[in-house]
């Protein structure tokens, strides 16, 4: 082993030395295209642009790589190929531009993860070396090719079950070193359509879908690095917790979004109870929010009267009731304001009786009607630029919402919605709601510089400057005081080339309408196991999905091997899922620690039964503990882990409680989450407190609570 180690190692010197080469290469190329900037032409300004962008990319891609730079080796039949094959995170040639380190990515690598015993691909011996930053501490051999002639070392345990034992920390890792075949083949699965992975727990879901993003990357990188990437995860907690991996394996240009934070400018991290949840959660929101969208602004006048030469002109309540519903009929009602001001002074003009009047001619009356400060607060009061969280806070008065509700929602619906609309903290579940509102009012129509410099009037086809009649109305429109602009994000700019979702059996059929638009011309990868799901009506569910995905092919990928759990810990989830009913998709276990979990049953004293066992469970594993807890508990469960001075800040390994919703430090062993919390995460040892109370607690409390028995590597305690 050590003379193996030392020979790795010799190459891995290497390896490090050519990516210090590399890098000071794109520095220096960086440093001359500022260089051409300073020429002073237009072509010296673009090559300054493209240099220093290639170079940047190349920087931050190498600095992304250190960390397991090289993690494989394939030794081949002679015949075949003499040299050993170095696989990596990235690609790097030698001085002489021959291939040093092929990319993880390359089809060149593809048989690092696809060769088995019994298709070994011509691979004899396939090696996985461990590294800490630049040093090789281990090597782990598989030997695949039985028959061949070799004198080739096999050493170490196997680099899956050394993978598989390795402690967890607060944050996922990459497995581009461990993937197996069944894995690789919905890795590299085809870029169109949709690839649509499931699978039960401990499967690689999650880490599989996050490896397919960056192969994408590398097989196209121009389409998809100009399209962007989304990746869309349960929670905040889930995607700090992942964020690691794309930049571990060389991918920086991708957008990384929990499901509060899907709408550009918004970020919720709270949950609402769920009961609330389901209703916010549900289809006919859709309609609920298509209506609000429609009704007139709370507050903007119903009339309004002028005198203008000898006539009297008035815009009564029916008259401008036909009016709106006339400009609502032509589309979205933000795209609507350049035709607002015509409309009206149409309709004013119309009541022009006078001689006088008519005299003055149309382009006089609407000249002065638009110097008149009178008409601009009119026009302006009456049919405001919308943005959606204005409109979305016109729901917390409950005589709009019962107005508005008449027909979709029941009375105990409205009520449950008014009590959480008490609060302007938005909740994750209103979210989607807010992106409905947002493309029911869309955004406001922006004047080009050309169009102003046509149009020295103010009026175009119809239409007029709206940021100019807003300004002279001096109409102060946001919350805070400031005067009203245009967002500078627009929907057409929430269209991504490819869209990642993770734990896609939980998406409301509201979530699954914010998440398609943002797919509507892109490819995906979906990741689910419906056992999982917390959302109470899967048909309901599944419609909204089978919309968002209409018209694009789906390549199914299932995966069948659980690596997460030992056998004794899932044997022990599986029983709970059949003896409750769960229709759950059992994969096999393929490790097993010989340690059966732990039930403390009917205990007096809580807080001493939860402190012992998370004390116990401490002292055996090397990584990360959960404590599950209630919702209902979650305060009181942080508050006695604070007061335990074996688990106090200064104590090494060991941390005092945070709220879920904060970032987690590195160094952090310790943490309370509720069920929900748990999605899509991984720890050494599972403390499970009142698992009864987490099963009550919904509607899909059974999923919730199997989700948290299957998220222990190592060991697993349940506290009643």
């Amino acid at each position: 082993m050590e003379r193996e180690i030392a020979a790795e190692q010799a190459f891995v010197d290497r390896v490090y030395v050519q990516l210090g080469e590399s890098a000071r290469a794109a520095a220096a190329l960086a440093q001359e295209g500022h260089s051409r900037g300073r020429l002073g032409h237009e072509g010296g300004l673009v090559e300054r642009d493209a240099m220093v962008y290639q170079a940047a990319r190349r920087i931050a891609q190498l600095d992304a790589a250190h960390e397991g730079l090289v993690f494989g080796r394939l030794d081949l039949r002679e015949e075949v190929d003499p040299e050993p094959r170095y696989i990596g995170r990235i690609g790097l040639r030698d001085a002489n531009r021959d291939s040093l380190l092929i990319d993880w990515r390359a089809p060149a690598a593809a048989v690092f993860y696809q060769a088995t015993a019994a298709e070994p691909h011509d691979v004899v011996r396939r090696r996985v070396l461990r590294s800490s930053g630049p040093t090789v501490v281990g090597v782990e051999d598989e030997l695949l090719d039985a028959e061949a002639e070799t004198s080739l070392p096999i050493v170490g345990e196997g680099a899956l079950m050394a993978q598989l034992s390795r402690a967890r920390d607060r944050s996922m890792h990459s497995i581009v070193a461990t993937i197996q075949a069944e894995q690789d083949k919905a890795i590299r699965a085809p870029g169109k359509g949709v690839v649509a992975i499931s699978g039960g727990p401990g499967t690689g879901k999650t880490v599989v879908a996050l490896h397919r993003a960056a192969f994408l990357l590398y097989t196209d990188r121009r389409r998809y690095e100009s399209g962007g990437v989304l990746i869309i995860g349960p929670s905040g907690v889930f995607m700090r917790y992942i964020e690691r991996v794309l930049p571990s394996l060389g991918e920086t240009a991708v957008a990384l979004r929990s499901l509060g934070e899907v709408v550009e400018g918004v970020r919720a991290t709270r949950h609402d109870e769920p009961a609330v949840a389901d209703v916010k959660g549900s289809a006919r929101m859709a309609e609920l929010m298509r209506r609000t969208a429609r009704q007139q602004a709370p507050g903007a006048p119903r009339e309004f009267r002028i005198f203008w030469r000898d006539d009297t002109i008035v815009l009564d309540r029916q008259l401008l009731g036909n009016l709106r519903r006339h400009l609502m009929s032509q589309g979205r009602r933000n795209r609507q304001l350049p035709r607002v001001p015509n409309a009206l002074l149409d309709a004013m003009w119309r009541q022009v009786r006078g001689e006088r009047g008519r005299e003055r001619g149309r382009e006089a009356f609407d000249d002065e009607m638009l110097s008149n400060q009178s008409f601009l607060d009119f026009a302006a009061a009456w049919w405001p630029p919308l943005a959606a969280t204005d409109v979305f806070a016109w729901l917390r008065e409950p005589e709009f919402l019962s107005r508005v509700a008449e027909g979709v929602l029941g009375p105990e619906e409205q009520r449950l919605l008014s009590k959480s609309w008490a609060s302007a903290d938005l909740s994750v579940e209103d979210v989607p709601l807010l992106d409905d509102l947002r493309y029911a009012i869309g955004d406001v129509p922006a004047r080009t510089d050309d169009e102003r410099d046509l149009d020295e009037t103010g009026l175009l086809e119809g239409g007029i400057d709206i940021q100019e009649l807003f300004t002279a109305a001096d109409r102060e429109f946001a919350p805070a005081g400031r005067g009203w602009a245009p967002p500078t994000h627009k929907i057409e700019d929430d269209v991504y080339a490819h869209v990642l979702v993770d734990e896609a059996q939980d998406l409301t059929p509201m979530q699954w309408r914010m998440v398609g638009r943002r797919g509507r011309t892109a490819s995906w990868t979906i990741v689910g196991d419906p056992a999982q799901s917390s959302w109470p009506v899967p048909a309901e569910a599944e419609a909204a999905r089978a919309a968002a995905l209409e018209g694009k092919d789906v390549h199914e990928f299932h995966l069948s091997t659980n690596y997460r759990n030992s056998a004794e810990i899932y044997a022990h989830a599986a029983e709970y899922a059949e003896r409750v009913g769960l229709d759950a998709d059992l994969p096999t276990a393929v490790r097993s620690t010989g340690v059966e979990p732990t039930v403390v049953e009917d205990v007096a004293d809580l807080e001493a039964a939860t402190r012992e066992a998370v004390l116990a469970m401490a002292s055996q594993v090397a990584g990360t503990v959960g404590i599950v807890v209630p919702v209902a508990r979650r305060s009181d469960v942080n508050a006695w882990l604070s007061s335990w001075p074996e688990l106090a800040d200064d104590a090494p390994g060991a941390r005092a409680a945070i709220d879920s919703s904060v970032a987690p430090s590195g160094d952090d062993r310790v943490v309370v989450l509720t069920g929900l919390d748990t999605k899509g995460l991984e720890f050494d040892g599972i403390v499970v407190v009142r698992p009864q109370e987490i099963e009550d607690e919904s509607a899909t409390g059974r999923a919730t609570l199997y989700v948290v028995l299957t998220r222990a590597t190592q060991l697993l305690t349940t506290v009643s």
